[in-house]
């Protein structure tokens, strides 16, 4: 049985899911999923069958999947984008169905492929659903695309036992039982959304899918969040229930999570990737630059600066018309993973891990290395910018320089930038010129592809070259 059928059979009246609609027990969950897989074996479905599923998250993308997962096909979770950006990612996973959710109904059916259905309000609640037993640790169990921010994304396939192996290594640190209930505040065709998930499965909590953030938070005990969310709830009267917030998305100030603290809140920080079906490294937040030490049932390691992972959370491979291609080879276990960091010995504790960008993004600048990532980390403190990329252009006098895309709640000059950045920051490292990020690179999947900024850049300001001495 899955897990759905387990918790149906051992809590059945405990509430397993809240939408801004509805409220399901375990038992009307499971009565529900086997009334949608019933729906599904109609238009042929079937056990191997590759799943489109592109929404944000709404409660039927969330229905969908786990009925996918019941009859054992494979869904590829996509965001809603442009067409041709759904189109690449079609003929990559070689789809044999399309599922779009609300968010995506402007996108013509006809031009991607057969396109599944399924009525809530129509149900009979076919219970007992026959089939075979095949949800087991082998059982293929998600694609989810890496952001493509080099080139060209990558469709990662995991199996069951991944997911689940991660989650028993993060809730060995990060406490989450089955009292508890976490808010599906990242997306789930992003691996961190995804992951939520299968933590609310693995030990039959709570899970809540709402519409007003800040509301839903008020409401739950556990959520992944940006800094800028956590602080806006901060900023409201409420009573607290949350217990644990897994931080991510650029730099955390301690002076957040101090207020979180005074409010009963702890907060956790990570690195993880999508291939290793999510976090790696955590710890609480004590405003030291580490992402934190190894999380149970992963291996890693740094050699000279380069950050490579193991273990069993590690995916099965990349899907790529038809064929997947291993992560890593019967010679090594290690899958490269172009990030860089160093090691911080801890005395009488373990090992921390400071990441430091990916290899990709560092650049020699006359004869020093920078980090996009590292200029990155100190302009999203600064008050203004609610986003910001950095990318290095080509300079006749010293190799690269560093520009900034930022997204900000005014405009700034580039003196008032520089002004901040010189506090923290050598001066060689400071970009050369701060532009408005394009208003229609933004939200178009999981983040902004550097390769089409590099682009855009080239596009309208590619004359220009920087002389100057930084």
């Amino acid at each position: 049985m899955d897990m759905i059928q387990k918790w149906a059979q051992e809590k059945p009246q405990k509430i397993a899911l809240i939408t801004s609609l509805k409220t399901y027990s375990w038992k009307a969950l499971d009565d529900t999923i086997s009334e949608l897989c019933h729906q599904l074996t109609l238009q042929n479905l079937c056990q191997g069958s590759v799943v489109a599923l592109i929404s944000k998250n709404e409660p039927k993308a969330v229905l969908l999947y786990l009925a996918c997962l019941r009859l054992g096909a494979l869904c590829a979770l996509m965001p809603p984008q442009p067409l041709h950006s759904i189109k690449q990612k079609l003929i990559i996973i070689q789809a044999d169905y399309c599922w779009l959710g609300e968010s995506t109904l402007d996108v013509e059916p006809s031009i991607l492929c057969p396109l599944l259905s399924f009525d809530l309000d129509n149900t009979s609640f076919c219970t007992g659903f026959e089939r075979r037993e095949i949800f087991c640790g082998e059982q293929q169990a998600s694609i989810i695309f890496t952001s493509g921010s080099t080139g060209t994304p990558k469709a990662v396939v995991h199996c069951v036992k991944h997911h689940l192996a991660s989650v028993q290594g993060l809730t060995e640190a990060f406490k989450f039982e089955h009292n508890d209930s976490w808010l599906l505040s990242l997306p789930i065709y992003h691996v961190s959304g995804l992951s939520i998930l299968w933590r609310w499965l693995c030990k039959g909590a709570q899970l809540v899918i709402g519409e007003d953030l800040l509301h839903d938070l008020q409401h739950v005990t556990h959520a992944s969040l940006v800094p800028t969310q956590l602080q806006r709830l901060l900023d409201q009267p409420y009573e607290a229930t949350l217990k644990r917030v897994l931080l991510g998305g650029g730099h955390i100030p301690l002076s957040l999570t101090q207020r979180a603290s005074v409010k009963g809140i702890e907060c956790w920080v990570g690195y993880g990737m999508t291939e290793t079906a999510s976090t790696v490294i955590a710890k609480q937040v004590d405003g030291s630059p580490t992402s934190g030490s190894l999380l149970p049932h992963r291996k890693i390691k740094v050699e000279g600066s380069k950050i490579f992972v193991a273990g069993e959370t590690l995916a099965l491979g990349y899907l790529s018309e038809g064929k997947l291609t291993p992560l890593v080879n019967q010679q090594t276990p290690w899958f490269d993973t172009k990030d860089l960091g160093r090691v911080h010995f801890i005395e009488n504790q373990a090992d921390e891990i400071e990441i430091l960008g990916r290899e990709d993004n560092q650049f020699i600048s006359g004869g020093e290395n920078i980090y996009c990532e590292e200029i990155e980390a100190v302009l999203n403190r600064h008050p203004n910018i609610k986003q910001v990329i950095v990318i290095p252009i080509s300079n006749v006098q010293y190799g690269h320089r560093p520009i900034a895309f930022i997204d900000g709640i005014i405009e700034l000059s580039n003196e008032e930038y520089q002004q901040f950045l010189v506090q923290y920051l050598d001066k060689f490292k400071c970009p050369d010129a701060y532009y408005l990020l394009p208003e229609n690179l933004m939200n178009t999947g999981i983040k902004i592809a550097r390769v089409d900024l590099k682009r855009y850049y080239q596009q309208h300001y590619g004359e220009e070259r920087y002389t100057d001495k930084p």
